[in-house]
């Protein structure tokens, strides 16, 4: 297994398991709270593949997650109750960890995040923040595993959905 930055190879395999989720969630089997055509799309990772800040986790030369990281908090985090104020410099930011739904339970989400740490600390960053949809349960409890800290629920309107109330969530780096 290897997670390595994004290229522009791997855009569709990421918006593929876009789909598979969107596919997964329309089935009764899992809950985002994504909406389909909505968010996340291909320009979801093509968006980020320009910026830079598009990684994929690859094994047997095949994509089988992907995930943004980079500074950039969004608007209603400055609503949140974080431990203590920090610079954009200061703080890394996981967005839209996908893992194909195919490959549940294989510990790649956990990886990702492992991965997403390791990168915090290269960069010197201090604080680890995310965020993730209230009725997301699967994702609040694998970031409370790895010791995240629901710091408050925010409502907002996230990339184009209404009436989502967002998890914010920190750990120190």
């Amino acid at each position: 297994m290897q997670i390595r930055k994004g290229q522009s190879k791997d855009l569709a395999a990421a918006a593929g398991i876009y789909e598979e989720i969107h596919d997964a969630e329309a089935a009764g089997l899992t809950t985002t709270g994504w909406l389909r055509g909505v968010y996340p799309t291909a320009d979801t990772a093509g968006s980020a593949l320009l910026r830079g800040d598009l990684y994929v986790l690859e094994r047997g030369g095949l994509v089988k997650g992907a995930a943004v990281i980079n500074h950039l908090q969004p608007e209603c985090y400055a609503g949140g109750s974080w431990s203590e104020a920090a610079s954009p410099d200061d703080v890394l930011v996981l967005h839209t960890l996908v893992i194909s739904h195919r490959e549940a339970g294989k510990g790649y989400g956990s990886a990702f995040v492992s991965f997403y740490e390791e990168e915090a600390r290269r960069r010197g960053c201090r604080w680890l923040r995310m965020d993730t949809n209230a009725r997301n349960t699967a994702a609040r409890s694998l970031y409370h595993r790895l010791g995240y800290r629901e710091i408050g629920i925010v409502p907002t309107v996230f990339n184009g959905i209404e009436g989502v109330n967002l998890v914010l969530l920190e750990k120190r780096a």
